[in-house]
């Protein structure tokens, strides 16, 4: 049973078939955010204050720091499929829709790669500067 129409197949309409895909990642990203939010308000609510010694030494162990870590990327990664869905959406001009997918793509990457440096470098005993 065919669900396009006979026109659809001739004008090469239809599912570009990385619709499903993006659709999936976007709620794989947003589950793994949601519990890694959690994991992270829940650690800092059995802290015993929110200094900034104290922060930095729980962040020192392992425990807390790949999951940080893992917070980044998913949360990142998450905030690049939904703006990107809203690029596609809504800007229509093609170059326009190009630069600003480019843009967004550097942009993501950049405050990741930020955020990533931040805690390696508290997880490794820098100081913060």
């Amino acid at each position: 049973m065919r669900v396009r129409s006979a026109i659809g197949e001739v004008r090469g309409l239809g599912s570009a078939r990385s619709g499903a895909h993006h659709w999936w990642l976007e709620r794989l990203t947003s589950v793994a955010t949601l519990l890694l939010f959690i994991w992270f308000f829940v650690s800092l609510l059995r802290l015993p204050n929110l200094n900034y010694g104290t922060v930095t030494e729980w962040l020192r162990s392992p425990l807390a720091a790949v999951p940080m870590l893992l917070l980044i990327v998913s949360t990142f990664w998450h905030l690049k499929l939904g703006l990107q869905v809203v690029i596609e959406d809504y800007v229509h001009e093609e170059g326009s829709k190009f630069f600003s997918i480019l843009l967004l793509n550097f942009l993501t990457i950049a405050g990741a790669a930020l955020a990533f440096f931040a805690v390696l470098k508290i997880a490794f005993g820098g100081v913060a500067s």
